[in-house]
């Protein structure tokens, strides 16, 4: 737990726009409201579609992931034959996963949407959705954050247990100096990061 890397943390948050600082509070927020509207909208449960925008996330623009997210559900509660054929921006074995929940469409006590999305990513940003604020979505942006320096997105090392961890303690402690969640100021930070350094998406 270095110092150092909170300092990074901290570091890009002072850098933070106020618009940023608003915007990246509410993000999970929003995103929360997405979901339960479109659970509200096609009669499934909060899990579920959480769990769908969750599924196509991986390399999708945010905007787009939530049009992907309502085309699927919206096909898949009319005709869950032709759902199949609903084209995405993400991967198709994520599309795979998202059709997966959808058929499950399992209640609060009964979920296992985390079984399926599996990766410790996509769960931890499934968490965020939910409003579970003391998890962090770690990705390479928040690795970058926390090392200090832009890499590559595939140069970024693999985020194993240990790393992991060690980066969600400093993210948490970082969010702390400021009286913020883990995931307000890990949305806050890839807000600035992505201003800084011209990331689009």
């Amino acid at each position: 737990m270095s110092t150092k890397n909170v300092n990074n943390i901290k570091a890009v948050y002072l850098l933070a726009t106020t618009q940023e600082k608003i915007d990246g509070a509410i993000w999970y927020q929003n995103a929360h409201d997405i979901a339960m509207k479109l659970a509200i909208d096609y009669d499934l449960t909060l899990q579920t579609t959480a769990g769908v925008i969750t599924s196509l996330s991986p390399r999708n623009k945010w905007s787009r992931n939530v049009i992907d997210a309502e085309n699927l559900i919206e096909t898949f509660v009319r005709d869950p034959e032709s759902a199949v054929n609903i084209k995405v921006c993400t991967f198709n074995k994520n599309k795979e996963k998202a059709l997966k929940i959808l058929r499950n469409n399992q209640d609060f006590f009964t979920d296992n949407t985390r079984e399926i999305l599996s990766g410790p990513k996509l769960i931890e940003f499934f968490n965020c959705i939910l409003g579970v604020e003391d998890d962090v979505c770690i990705d390479g942006h928040a690795y970058c954050i926390f090392n200090g320096s832009r890499t590559s997105l595939k140069d970024v090392p693999s985020i194993g247990v240990k790393l992991r961890r060690e980066i969600k303690a400093d993210f948490r402690k970082a969010a702390a100096k400021f009286n913020k969640s883990a995931a307000e100021m890990q949305a806050i930070t890839w807000l600035a990061w992505r201003r800084i350094h011209g990331v689009k998406g």
